[in-house]
């Protein structure tokens, strides 16, 4: 029999001094009540409750389990309702994982918004330039640009897409010309991401859907964005890293681009969580501020 149900019953019986009332209170039919009473006596070995047609009376054993039991259920309600109010209630410690670029350009600028309204929150983000495990790494969010994860648990929200245009510092252009075809490209210094799909294989569409695959190799290959936009704005080769990177770049002339009749594939910014099932209130409010930003930015309407 249920250990719990037993209990429960025994504290609502003694409580309400009929064990009829007491099993209407838990939704139990009176025979199954008098086999969860049966069956607790029994494992106690000891009677806890005179029975008679009119009421029942707890024995002097009865009485001494009473208050032992009343403690027990007070402690597991308590404790029910500490879950449940860091539940609904967004506080404690949320961890978020993504690129130093990710961080700096999605995360850190919302916290300050975020932190007005959920004050009891706070933040422990890991800057990763790789693709930690959700699950292992004991974190809560994590912020991707690959469109899916490979352990069905993990829930994918996509956020935003951007372009990846090919850019360099007008200085590079002067000192090694502007590239006119993708077939150019191979002749140039090409500053390669490496945590990329394919970095070494380059797949250019045009505004008329013709194709193209190139098979490159880097000048400069890295796994950080922000390590090769430097580079880029040194004069030191081409740049193919998303609109959201190099934004600030453009608009200031810093990075032109180059081939612009020519695209390569864009790139999916999507947030990984586990599971969808008892979502903390943490994760629940933190990925309805991201999304919201996103929804209601200009600039990701601008990168795509």
């Amino acid at each position: 029999m249920d250990r719990w149900t037993e209990t429960k019953l025994f504290v609502q019986a003694a409580e309400l001094g009929s064990l009829s009332k007491a099993a209407e209170s838990l939704s139990l039919s009176t025979s199954s009540a008098s086999r969860y009473l049966a069956s607790l006596e029994a494992r106690l070995g000891a009677r806890l409750i005179e029975r008679s047609t009119r009421r029942i009376a707890l024995t002097e054993m009865g009485n001494a389990y009473l208050e032992r039991c009343r403690a027990i259920l007070a402690d597991m309600a308590d404790a029910d309702a500490m879950v449940t109010a860091a539940a609904s209630r967004p506080s404690g410690t949320l961890r978020v994982t993504a690129s130093l670029t990710s961080c700096q350009r999605f995360i850190v600028p919302l916290l300050p918004a975020y932190h007005r309204l959920y004050p009891e929150v706070r933040f422990v983000i890991e800057a990763a330039n790789r693709y930690p495990d959700v699950l292992d790494s004991g974190m809560d969010l994590a912020i991707r640009t690959r469109e899916f994860e490979k352990d069905s648990s993990i829930v994918v929200r996509r956020l935003a897409t951007s372009r990846r245009p090919i850019t360099a510092a007008p200085s590079y252009l002067a000192e090694a010309g502007r590239p006119r075809k993708p077939a150019d490209l191979l002749h140039h210094r090409l500053l390669l991401y490496t945590l990329a799909t394919r970095p070494n294989e380059l797949v250019l569409t045009s505004r008329q859907g013709q194709s193209e695959t190139l098979q490159v190799c880097g000048f400069l290959e890295s796994n950080d964005t922000q390590t090769l936009r430097t580079a880029a704005l040194a004069g030191l080769g081409l740049l193919l890293q998303p609109t959201f990177a190099i934004q600030d770049d453009l608009d200031a002339g810093l990075l032109v681009p180059v081939l612009p009749n020519w695209s390569l594939p864009p790139l999916t910014i999507n947030a990984a969580y586990p599971s969808r099932k008892h979502v903390s209130a943490k994760v629940q409010t933190f990925m309805d501020f991201l999304v919201d930003h996103f929804e209601r930015g200009r600039p990701s309407r601008n990168w795509a």
